[in-house]
């Protein structure tokens, strides 16, 4: 990499070319690097420094630092780097040995008492401040800094006597306070974690806990403690990934390898309800949501995310008994816009008008603005009015899923068994054929064109002259079974 082959011929030019290759694997290169190539280095750092290209910068550094390992100057700056990147630890370790070359360089003793400072190390960073000073009296930052140890101090003493005396608020305040002044200590975040919890904020505890665990990277306590957290507020994907960093710093822990293998089984079938789900394969969905049911009990967050689940696959496989039911259990828990929308279609499903509109309401209530109750609620008020007048679903006794060649065929059967020429002696009957019959014709006019169908599924009905936009029915093709054509009035009172 380097231009060293004079540097290095002074040692070698005498030696055997076996010799020659074993003295290049232990002379040290980087004593050969010439300043110039370490100077350039520095002023490539610098360069990318000032433009914020840090992981860059640190590289320049390394070799500089390899080349020229007695400078101090090259480690403080190193040293800065690495703080930029918040690597507090490496930052320590460069500026103590900048302070080992020159241990009246204050500079680097005010940047490691800030350090410990900000790590609640307190008297190692007074001792720090105090050597500045000791130097030079009058200097601002180490004053300045020297004076807030005592309030940090005291804060989290505070803190301590409130949480002694079960005030949770008042010790989370202290220790905010605290926190402010040594945001790099990973025990004060796992004290206000551990407070949050105690007050009932777990959205709170789980944040600072995940600030502990990158502050102490073989935290195997704050990994479990964070997933155990996480798995009680419902998070079963993020509590497996927070178990999991836990068993990469102990694969045997005592506590995370059996809690890993619950997590583990459970977020396997959440994650399958969720994906059938989306798939809209709802018997999948209904099966794994069921098996999450069966193997958690205890933890209500992860139940409801079951029966929210649940909730929204038994509607849409119209199993309308199953999704009341759970749609119900799962609003006890947390009433959301979404789940009442789903038990009020299967409201609909049941024909329970007065029970789905009221469901669509109270999500509107939760969110005004949420377009699936809009929607909803002007389909169960349409529908209300419209079970007052004509069925096409129920007059050709098909579902409201049913599929285009679903209608058709149901439509043939009830059309070949309410023709009028069916009942050509029996005047009575033949009537009341002759009803049905214009039933069933506007039944199939309506259910097998895409936009009637739409109309009709959203309560209103495109063959009924008061909503003016009706019309009749179209029986052009409409023939009797014997061959001859047939011609009626039709009548919609």
């Amino acid at each position: 990499m380097y231009n060293n082959l004079n540097c290095l011929t002074r040692n070698i030019i005498k030696l055997t070319p076996c010799v020659v290759l074993l003295v290049l694997e232990i002379i040290d290169v980087s004593e050969c690097m010439t300043q110039a190539e370490i100077n350039n280095h520095l002023e490539l750092g610098k360069q990318y420094l000032a433009k914020g290209q840090l992981a860059d910068a640190l590289s320049q550094y390394h070799l500089a630092v390899e080349g020229d390992p007695n400078n101090y100057l090259t480690y403080f700056k190193r040293g800065t780097v690495y703080l930029a990147l918040g690597k507090a630890k490496n930052a320590l370790s460069d500026l103590d040995r900048v302070l080992e070359i020159k241990p009246d360089f204050t500079a680097a003793r005010i940047s490691r008492g800030n350090i410990h400072l900000k790590q609640a190390n307190y008297d190692l960073a007074q001792l720090d401040f105090y050597n500045v000073i000791k130097i030079d009296p009058y200097n601002a930052e180490a004053n300045d800094l020297i004076q807030r140890i005592e309030p940090a101090k005291e804060l989290k003493r505070n803190a301590e006597f409130y949480y002694g005396h079960n005030d949770y608020p008042s010790a989370i305040r202290f220790l905010t306070d605290a926190i402010e002044l040594s945001p790099w200590n990973h025990d004060l975040y796992e004290f206000r974690s551990e407070l949050h919890s105690l007050k009932g904020d777990e959205m709170s505890a789980i944040s600072d806990l995940k600030t502990a665990t990158k502050l102490q990277s073989d935290n195997t306590a704050g990994y479990l403690r964070l997933s155990q957290l996480l798995y009680k507020a419902g998070q079963a994907t993020e509590a497996l990934k927070a178990i999991r960093e836990c068993l990469k710093l102990d694969p045997e822990h005592k506590d995370c390898f059996p809690f890993y293998k619950r997590v583990k089984k459970i977020e396997k079938f959440i994650v399958d309800a969720e994906n059938a789900m989306e798939e809209k394969s709802y018997e999948n969905c209904i099966d794994s949501g069921n098996k999450v049911l069966k193997n958690e009990k205890e933890v209500h967050s992860i139940v409801y995310e079951a029966r929210r689940i649940l909730c929204t696959c038994y509607t849409n496989h119209e199993q309308t008994e199953e999704a009341i039911s759970v749609c119900t259990e799962a609003l006890s828990h947390n009433e959301e816009p979404s789940i009442f929308c789903d038990r009020a279609e299967a409201y609909l499903q049941s024909e329970l008008y007065d029970d789905a509109i009221r469901d669509y309401r109270s999500a509107l209530e939760l969110d005004p603005h949420y377009e699936r109750a809009k929607e909803g609620l002007n389909k169960a008020e349409n529908r209300q009015k419209q079970s007052e007048k004509r069925d096409y679903y129920k007059i050709l006794d098909v579902k409201r899923t049913a599929s285009k060649k679903e209608i058709t065929k149901a439509y043939r059967k009830m059309a070949q068994k309410w023709h009028p020429d069916n009942y050509q002696n029996d005047e009575k009957m033949k009537k009341i054929a002759e009803k049905k019959f214009i039933d069933i014709a506007a039944a199939k006019e309506v259910l097998t064109n895409e936009e009637k169908r739409k109309q009709f599924d959203n309560g209103e009905d495109p063959l009924d002259p008061e909503a003016g936009r009706g019309g009749q029915p179209n029986f052009h093709h409409f023939q009797s079974f014997h061959g001859s054509p047939f011609q009626f009035k039709f009548h919609f009172n």
